[in-house]
C-alpha cells in the first residue's frame, strides 16, 4: 500500500483501522517497517537479550527510509520462502478491510448496581484530573519504564497511584520467592471449581505481597480450537462452558484478594503462528474469521462468564477478527463486550496490540500497554501526547477519554485499592528486568538515574505449595489401567506381586525373587539442566513442569518424579534404576538389568509456547501432535525388552495439550498412562501422591485424544505458511471443535473429552428433569439501566494543561501526556470511521453485568443420585450433557457441557447432585435475532455420564 500524502491522518502505518480509516498517528510507514521481527507479548525478551537481532545493529545509523525498504524486502523473501510464489502473487492485492461491522459509540460505564458505588468514586476523582493526568492513567509508561512488565503513571495531584499490571495465569513472572502454579489446562483437568477458585486466590495473595494491582490472568482464549496450538496449556480446555466456569472461579478467587483480574485474550486468538505483524516477516497479523454465531457460542461464551464473575479487565488480543486487528474492532469491544455483556471495566491491549491511535479509542480500548506504539521500547506512542493532541483537537471527544479513566479508577476503587492500609503507595518490591537487589526504576531509559534498591527478595510463598499439589495431582488424568496401579512404596506386594512373579515365570521360566525391581526411564523424570535453564522456559529439557512464554514463570523449585520416587520407595524392599534420558540402554549390563526388571515407569512429553520464541522445530505451535525427543521409541523399546518383554510398563506423559499414543497404546504389557498435563513446582510429589494411592486419580481430560491430527478436521489445523500478505484463516467449521466434531462425524477417540479414570468405582442413577421457569422464545425484554453513568463538562480542557511544566526533566524514552507545543493543534473536521454516525440500537442480550439477567436465571433443574460402588474412597466428576432439540432450520451439536461437579465419596456412599440449568445454557445465539434464542418445540435432552460418551442416564424436558 502506498501512502498518499494527500490523505494525511488517513493512514496509520500502512493499516486503515476496522472499518477502512485511520486514526491519528504521526508516525510513517518506514517506522512501522522497522518493525524489531521479535515483538510480542509482555517481556518477550529480557534486556539482556533485546539486541540480539544483529540485523538491526548492522545498520543502525542508517535513515529510516533506507531500513524500510530493507525490512519490506527482507520481509517479502521470507513470505516467499514460507509460503510458496501464490503468497508473491497476493502480496500487493488489497486485504479485504473492515469485514467486522462498525459499532459506536463506546457504550459508557457505569449502569450495574454492582459496581454503582465504585463509579460514583471514580467520577468524583475523574472530575478533578487535568487533561494530562488522564492521559497518563490510560497510557503506558513504555517497555521497562517501571518495575513490572506494564505500568500506567499516576494522577498525583487526585491521589491516583501508578499502577502496576504483571504476568501471568500461571503465577508471578520475572519473580523471586513465588510459587509455580499448574498451568491452567492442568486446572481445567481437575474439574474442581474450589480449586479452581483457590488456586486464583492463592495467586492473587502472592500478587499483593509483591506490590502488583493488576494479574494478567486469567487465559480463556485461545480456547483450544487446534489442538497443536501453542498457548492452548494457558487455558482450562478445548469447552466454552468448561473455560467459562474455570477462568469465572479464578477471577473470583483473585479478586477475592483485591488485585484486578484479567481475562484474555479477546478473542479468537488460536494460534501463534502470524499472531502479530513481523513477528513472522509479514506486515499484518492474521485474520480469525469467525461467524456471529460461533463467536458467541464458542469464543466469547468464557469472557461472559467472567464479566458475570466481575472481572476488572480485558485485554484484547493481537490478531485481526474478521480482518479488523482485536484492540481496534468496535463490534467487539464496543457491541460485543461493552454493550451486550455489560462490562464495566477497562479494556487493555496486548503488549504491542494497539495498531492505531484514535481509531482504538473510538472502537472501545481503554489502556494501552506497555505504552510504546508499533515499535518496542522506542517511546512513541500511539496515545501520550496523542492522545492529548487528538482531545485537544476534537478528534477523540472527551467524553470517550472521561469514560476510559472512569472506567480504570472505578476497578481501582472496585478492588479495594484506594484503601492504603491494603495498598500503600509503593512500587513493587521486585524488578521484571534484573536479578541484583540495586538497579534502575526505569531500566528501559538511556537518561542518567540513581541505582535504587529494586529487589527486596520478599518471599510470598506460605504454604502455597499445599494447593500446587492438589491441584497437580487432582490434574493428572488415569487413562488406562490394567490392575497395575497404585503400586506401594514396596512396590507390588501381596497377591498382587506373587501374580505377577507367577505370570512372569509361566511365560519365561525366570523366577524372580528378593527386592522387587523398578526402572525408571527417560528425561522428563529428571532435573536436566534444571526448571530455569531457558529464558521464559523456552525449551523442553529434564521434566516438563510448564510451556513457555509470558505466562511462564521462575520456578522457586521442581521436584522431579525421579526425586520424589526414589525419597518415597521403600528401599528394603524395592531395587530402583535410573535412566534418566531418552535413548534406552545400550551396555550389556544395563541390557542385563532391564531384562530383570518386573515394572518400568516411562516418562516422556510435549512442549509449546508462545510464538515469539523457538525451541527445535517448536516455533510456538507444535508441528504435529507427537510426542518429542523420541518419545514413541523409548515406550516401545522399553517395553519390549523390559522383563524380557514381560515387565509391566507403565507411562507418564507431561505435555501442554493432547499427545498421540496409537503407537504404543495397546502394547499388551503397557498396562498404565497417566496423564499429569503440566503440574508446576510439586510435579514429583502429586505424581507419588497418585501413584502410591494416597490420591485416587479424579483427573479428566479438558480435550479429546484422538487417533491422528486429521480426526479433529482441517479446522483444527494450525495455518503454518501464510496464504497472503494478511493471512486468512476461515473457521468454518463452526460450532464443530474438539468433541464436538467427532460426534458431529461419528469419529472414534482414543479418549474422549471428559474421560478420566478412577481406582474405584462409582455408578449413575435416578436422573430427575424438573422445570423451574416455562419455556419461551427470547428472555425477558432489556431491563433499564440499575444506575446511570457518571456525566462530566463537555468543555475542552485549556491547551495550558497539556505543555510539559516548567523545568520538567523528562526521561528518554518515557512516555509522557506533555507536548512542547500546540501552536500546531488545528481543529478541522475529522474523518470518523464509516458507521461512526450511525448509533446502533441496544442488544436484547444486554442490560446488566454479564449480559440481560434472564440469561442467568435457572430454567430447569437436573439431579442425579451418585454412588462410590468401588473398594476405595475416591472423588467422582458427574458431567452433563445437553442435546437440543430437533429444529429444521438450526443445526446443532450433538451434545454439549452444560454441568458438572465434583464430590468425594467413601465406600458404598452415595450423593444426589443437583444441576440447574440456565436460559444462557439452554439457547443459542440467533443471527437474525441478534438474541440468544430458546428452543419452545420439541424435546431437551440431558445426558450424564463420567465423559462426553460413557454417559450413564438420561432424560427429557
Amino acid at each position: 500500500m502506498v501512502q498518499d500524502p494527500s490523505k494525511e491522518g488517513l493512514l496509520q502505518n500502512g493499516r486503515f483501522d476496522d472499518h477502512g480509516h485511520d486514526s491519528n498517528s504521526d508516525l510513517d510507514t518506514t517506522e512501522f517497517l522497522e518493525q524489531d521481527p521479535s515483538a510480542a507479548e509482555p517481556k518477550r525478551l529480557p534486556a539482556n537479550t533485546r539486541g540480539r537481532w544483529s540485523i538491526r545493529r548492522l545498520f543502525a545509523g542508517r535513515s529510516r527510509c533506507c531500513i524500510g525498504i530493507l525490512f519490506f524486502v527482507l520481509g517479502l523473501w521470507v513470505v516467499i520462502g514460507a509460503g510458496g510464489t501464490f503468497v508473491y502473487k497476493k502480496f500487493q492485492e488489497e486485504p479485504p478491510y473492515g469485514q467486522s461491522p462498525p459499532w459506536y459509540p463506546t457504550p459508557l460505564g457505569g449502569i450495574a448496581d454492582t459496581w454503582a458505588e465504585s463509579y460514583k468514586k471514580a467520577a468524583k476523582m475523574v472530575s478533578r484530573m487535568t487533561l494530562a493526568e488522564k492521559v497518563n492513567v490510560t497510557t503506558g509508561t513504555g517497555w521497562q519504564m517501571g518495575l513490572a512488565v506494564g505500568t500506567n503513571a499516576p494522577a498525583v495531584y487526585v491521589g491516583f497511584p501508578q499502577l502496576q499490571l504483571q504476568d501471568g495465569p500461571l503465577g508471578i513472572r520475572k519473580a523471586d520467592n513465588i510459587t509455580a502454579f499448574p498451568a491452567g489446562i492442568t486446572v481445567g483437568a481437575t474439574w474442581n471449581r474450589q480449586l479452581m477458585y483457590a488456586r486464583g486466590k492463592a495467586h492473587a495473595i502472592e500478587a499483593h505481597d509483591k506490590g502488583v494491582n493488576v494479574l494478567l490472568g486469567p487465559c480463556v482464549g485461545p480456547l483450544g480450537r487446534m489442538p497443536a496450538a501453542g498457548r492452548n496449556w494457558e487455558g482450562f480446555g478445548a469447552d466454552p462452558y468448561l473455560q467459562g466456569i474455570a477462568g469465572a472461579e479464578t477471577v473470583k478467587g483473585i479478586q477475592s484478594e483485591g488485585i484486578m483480574a484479567t481475562i484474555k485474550h479477546f478473542v479468537a486468538n488460536e494460534q501463534e503462528h502470524f499472531r502479530q505483524p513481523w513477528e513472522w516477516g509479514l506486515p499484518h497479523a492474521i485474520s480469525s474469521n469467525v461467524d456471529d454465531r460461533t463467536l458467541h457460542e464458542l469464543y466469547a461464551w468464557p469472557f461472559g462468564d467472567a464479566v458475570k464473575a466481575g472481572v476488572a479487565a480485558v485485554m484484547c488480543s493481537y490478531n485481526q477478527v474478521n480482518n479488523s486487528y482485536g484492540c481496534g474492532n468496535s463490534k467487539l469491544l464496543n457491541g460485543i463486550l461493552k454493550d451486550e455483556l455489560g462490562f464495566q471495566g477497562f479494556v487493555m491491549s496486548d503488549w504491542l496490540a494497539q495498531r492505531s491511535g484514535v481509531g482504538t479509542a473510538l472502537a472501545g480500548l481503554d489502556m494501552t500497554m506497555p505504552g510504546d506504539g508499533t515499535l518496542w521500547a522506542n517511546g512513541d506512542s500511539l496515545w501520550g501526547p496523542h492522545l492529548t493532541k487528538a482531545v485537544l483537537n476534537g478528534s477523540v471527544p472527551l467524553e470517550r477519554l472521561n469514560d476510559m479513566v472512569t472506567r480504570i479508577v472505578a476497578a481501582w476503587y472496585q478492588l479495594g485499592q484506594d484503601d492504603e492500609t491494603k495498598f500503600p503507595r509503593e512500587p513493587p518490591n521486585f524488578s521484571s528486568w534484573t536479578d541484583e537487589r540495586m538497579g534502575l526504576m526505569a531500566a528501559g531509559s538511556p537518561s542518567p538515574q540513581e541505582l535504587v534498591e529494586v529487589n527486596k527478595f520478599v518471599n510470598v510463598q506460605a504454604n502455597h505449595s499445599i494447593i500446587a499439589r492438589e491441584v497437580a495431582a487432582e490434574g493428572t488424568v488415569l487413562l488406562k489401567n490394567e490392575d497395575l496401579l497404585p503400586i506401594s512404596r514396596q512396590g507390588l506386594v501381596d497377591a498382587k506381586l506373587r501374580r505377577r512373579r507367577d505370570n512372569i515365570q509361566r511365560a519365561t521360566g525366570y523366577r524372580h525373587t528378593g527386592k522387587f525391581k523398578i526402572g525408571i526411564f527417560g528425561e522428563d523424570a529428571g532435573p536436566g539442566k534444571g526448571p530455569n535453564a531457558c529464558d521464559d522456559r523456552s525449551c523442553n529439557q529434564g521434566t516438563l513442569g510448564s510451556g513457555w512464554g509470558s505466562g511462564a514463570v521462575e520456578f522457586p523449585y521442581l521436584v522431579t518424579p525421579i526425586k520424589a520416587l526414589r525419597s518415597q520407595l521403600d528401599k528394603s524392599s524395592v531395587e530402583l534404576h535410573e535412566y534418566l534420558t531418552n535413548k534406552p540402554p545400550k551396555t550389556s549390563s544395563d541390557q542385563a538389568v532391564l531384562e530383570s526388571l518386573e515394572l518400568c515407569i516411562v516418562f516422556v512429553n510435549a512442549d509449546s509456547g508462545e510464538g515469539f520464541a523457538k525451541w527445535e522445530d517448536v516455533s510456538g505451535d507444535r508441528p504435529d501432535l507427537n510426542l518429542q525427543k523420541g518419545g514413541d521409541d523409548l515406550i516401545i523399546d522399553i517395553a519390549a525388552k523390559c522383563g524380557s518383554g514381560h515387565g509391566d510398563v507403565a507411562v507418564v506423559i507431561h505435555a501442554v495439550g493432547p499427545v498421540l499414543v496409537e503407537k504404543w497404546i495397546d502394547l499388551p504389557n503397557v498396562k498404565a498412562v497417566l496423564h499429569a498435563n503440566l503440574p508446576g513446582e510439586e510435579s514429583g510429589n502429586a505424581l507419588a501422591d497418585v501413584l502410591f494411592g494416597d490420591v485416587n486419580p479424579s483427573g479428566h481430560l479438558p480435550y479429546t485424544i484422538g487417533k491422528s491430527l486429521d480426526d479433529y478436521g482441517k479446522g483444527a489445523q494450525v495455518l503454518y505458511r501464510p496464504n497472503g500478505v494478511v493471512p486468512q484463516q476461515d473457521f468454518s467449521e463452526g460450532l464443530y471443535i474438539d468433541y464436538r466434531y467427532f460426534d458431529k462425524f461419528g469419529i472414534d477417540p482414543r479418549f474422549e473429552f471428559g474421560f478420566g479414570l478412577s481406582y474405584t468405582t462409582f455408578n449413575l442413577s435416578n436422573l430427575q428433569v424438573k422445570p423451574l421457569k416455562t419455556k419461551s422464545p427470547l428472555p425477558a425484554p432489556r431491563p433499564d439501566p440499575a444506575t446511570k453513568p457518571p456525566t462530566y463538562s463537555a468543555d475542552i480542557p485549556s491547551e495550558s494543561e497539556a505543555l510539559f511544566p516548567a523545568g520538567f526533566r523528562a526521561l528518554e524514552k518515557y512516555i509522557y501526556p506533555y507536548l512542547k507545543t500546540v501552536d500546531d493543534i488545528v481543529s478541522d473536521p475529522y474523518p470518523y470511521p464509516d458507521g461512526y454516525d450511525t448509533v446502533q440500537p441496544l442488544s436484547g442480550a444486554g442490560g446488566a453485568e454479564g449480559g440481560n439477567p434472564d440469561l442467568w436465571e435457572p430454567y430447569v433443574s437436573v439431579s442425579v443420585e451418585v454412588r462410590n460402588v468401588g473398594g476405595r474412597a475416591g472423588a467422582v466428576v458427574p458431567q452433563v450433557y445437553l442435546g437440543y432439540p430437533a429444529h429444521e432450520a438450526v443445526d446443532f451439536p450433538v451434545r454439549v457441557l452444560r454441568g458438572f461437579d465434583k464430590v468425594y465419596l467413601r465406600p458404598g456412599e452415595k450423593r444426589t447432585l443437583e444441576f440447574e440449568l440456565t436460559r444462557r445454557d439452554l439457547s443459542y445465539w440467533d443471527v437474525e435475532k441478534q438474541n440468544w434464542v430458546m428452543v419452545t418445540e420439541g424435546k431437551y435432552l440431558f445426558e450424564v455420564g463420567l465423559s462426553s460418551r460413557d454417559l450413564h442416564v438420561s432424560g427429557t424436558w
